[in-house]
């Protein structure tokens, strides 16, 4: 009896990976199969494969919609975000997890109590201080918060560090203090343990954190739509989104969807590149032979 529920179990685990795999996998392909028709192939049978690799539909996005400016914009916000977040959550994360002092439980209720918080709500807020300092600036005739692409990256990474922080503590504290103590015996001191002993050792939680934010960075809308205003300036998404409105308009499908491609292509690359190590930051701990 035990037997025929546990296969029943697995029956349906399968039917449910399966669905959602194909749920996936089908809006993709289609994604990518529609970047490459001609815009008279929409017009037929949408679901039909392309007769040829219209290539033009990616110059065309390029070139007419200066996606090549919104990608640009998006990697160096993505990757200023990635190196002041990964600069402020390692060391915090670490002591946190491995030091006792005062104030610790403070801190660490103040960075469980930032993962309940939806950065969307907030947006607004971000926007008025931001806009007020400029205000302030003005009188002496000068801009910095507002379209201000590192401002920008340091809003993204102030708002991934209660989860950052989190994930790395987490995983730190699963670590035996053996490290610490042979890094101790060979004459390191405490700066010198956490970046060449323990930061080493939380190599896959970091994997985990660089893809995840890296997700979180690249496809982000509504703050950067917020607080960058200046077409030169704006992010891949918000590019993408009057690409889309304008093609859209022109009954031109296949730059839209070339730009879809676009946007999705960096994040499957990075997915299939460290997807062996995305579930091994959040499990791995102890010591290894």
């Amino acid at each position: 009896m035990k037997r025929k529920h546990f296969d029943l179990y697995k029956i349906f685990i399968y039917v449910a990976l399966i669905s959602l795999a194909i749920s996936i996998i089908i809006p993709v392909s289609w994604v990518f199969l529609a970047s490459i028709k001609t815009n008279a192939e929409f017009y037929g049978n949408p679901w039909a494969l392309p007769q040829g690799f219209n290539i033009q539909n990616f110059i065309d996005a390029f070139q007419i919609a200066q996606v090549g400016d919104f990608i640009l914009n998006s990697a160096l916000v993505t990757a200023m975000a990635l190196a002041i977040l990964l600069v402020v959550s390692l060391p915090a994360a670490y002591v946190l997890a491995r030091f006792q002092f005062k104030g610790r439980k403070f801190f660490n209720t103040l960075i469980m109590a930032g993962l309940f918080i939806n950065v969307n709500y907030i947006v607004v807020p971000i926007f008025l201080m931001l806009n007020g300092w400029d205000k302030s600036l003005a009188k002496s005739g000068l801009q910095f918060f507002m379209n201000n692409r590192f401002v920008l990256a340091l809003v993204y990474a102030s708002t991934a560090i209660p989860f950052t922080v989190y994930l790395l503590a987490s995983y730190f504290r699963s670590l035996p203090k053996a490290y610490e103590e042979a890094a101790e015996i060979d004459g390191c001191g405490y700066f010198t343990t956490m970046v060449r002993v323990m930061f080493r050792m939380a190599k896959p939680s970091i994997i985990t954190v660089i893809l995840f934010n890296f997700l979180a960075f690249w496809n982000e809308y509504i703050i950067s739509l917020t607080l960058v205003q200046t077409k030169a300036l704006k992010t891949l998404p918000v590019g993408l989104q009057n690409l889309m409105s304008a093609q859209k308009a022109a009954t031109n499908y296949g730059p839209m969807y070339a730009g879809l491609v676009i946007v999705m292509l960096p994040t499957l690359i990075l997915y299939i590149l460290v997807q062996r190590r995305l579930t091994q930051g959040m499990t791995l701990g102890g010591l290894k032979d």
